[in-house]
């Protein structure tokens, strides 16, 4: 399995009416709002989260077939997850994302809150209309972790003090959130069992749990170009990810690297070579390897078709970024 597209072959149809779907429901709104959304969704993102609802949709279906409800959900996770993504580059002052103009590099940081305000807005809008409060509460949540993700990893900045489970709240709120719920929403859609629910949510956070190791340990491996941004950019950043708080165990002497921020001479490539000379990115792969192995556990019970079978090679496709 080589690309996302190629794993979200069998939806890949039903992406392309999300796309078509996306921009008729953002519609006439305010022009520079419309722009910039527009912007948005044809800067040709992986589309993986919606992508991930519509392949359990259909494998829960007992003839295939998806629901308009099953489709206005995977949109929402789509508007939920462009929203946030906006709003995290004003946070980070990221100039591209995609190798595309973030919103407030090509509009401004006022346009840039406010479209992601509205994009929040909107998706709240047509969750209501779902008519299903199940799923309002789980999607509600997801926009609540996402604001609290956010603020977690900036309370923590430069704190070599905090706890690893400090960090998997994080990443939970801030990538698995998102997953997790939509996927049980699919579910609840799909009137599955308690018991099923809980494993679709399982599911969704253990590979999101994965997917944001993997990008962790990726930020110390890669390359800018692979990486579409610099490398290391979150320990400069002050944001420390696994790797970071592994080679904290072992190598004492970056808690004075990280604590004064990075601030002498040679601090941050003398902090890199101390992640790089300890076990810290051979722990965090087992770590991103355990998660994964969970995630497909969680799912074995999906009836065999086309479509649980691209969802039981997500967990390896997320690690074999790694290689």
């Amino acid at each position: 399995m080589n690309t996302v597209a190629e794993l979200l072959q069998p939806v890949e149809l039903d992406l392309e009416d999300l796309l078509t779907d996306l921009r008729s429901l953002i519609g006439a709104g305010h022009p520079i709002l419309q722009a910039a959304a527009e912007h948005l969704f044809s800067a040709g993102g992986k589309r993986l989260r919606p992508g991930i609802v519509l392949l359990i949709s259909r494998a829960l279906s007992l003839d295939g077939d998806l629901s308009a409800r099953h489709r206005r959900l995977a949109e929402i996770t789509e508007m939920i997850h462009t929203a946030s993504l906006v709003h995290d580059d004003v946070v980070d002052e990221a100039a591209t994302r995609r190798g595309v103009e973030t919103v407030h590099s090509r509009f401004n940081h006022r346009v840039a809150v406010l479209a992601g305000d509205f994009l929040f807005a909107q998706a709240s809008w047509h969750l209501a209309n779902l008519d299903n409060l199940d799923v309002v509460k789980l999607l509600s949540r997801v926009i609540m972790d996402l604001a609290d993700g956010e603020v977690k990893q900036g309370l923590y900045r430069y704190d070599s003090g905090q706890s690893f489970s400090t960090y998997l709240e994080k990443s939970y709120c801030k990538t698995a959130s998102l997953i997790a719920n939509s996927t049980q929403a699919a579910g609840v859609l799909s009137c599955q069992s308690d018991e099923k629910l809980k494993l679709l949510h399982h599911f969704g956070r253990q590979l999101g749990l994965a997917f944001q190791v993997v990008d962790d340990i990726l930020d110390f491996t890669s390359n800018d170009q692979q990486l579409g941004k610099p490398s290391a950019s979150d320990l400069a950043s002050g944001y420390l990810t696994a790797p970071a708080l592994y080679a904290l165990e072992e190598k004492p002497a970056l808690a004075g690297l990280i604590e004064r921020e990075f601030s002498g001479e040679g601090d941050l490539a003398q902090a890199l070579e101390l992640v790089r000379d300890s076990e810290a990115i051979y722990r965090a792969r087992e770590l991103a390897k355990s998660f994964a192995r969970e995630s497909k556990d969680a799912i074995q019970w999906l009836p065999e078709s086309t479509f649980s079978n691209a969802l039981f090679e997500l967990p390896d496709f997320v690690l074999s970024r790694l290689y």
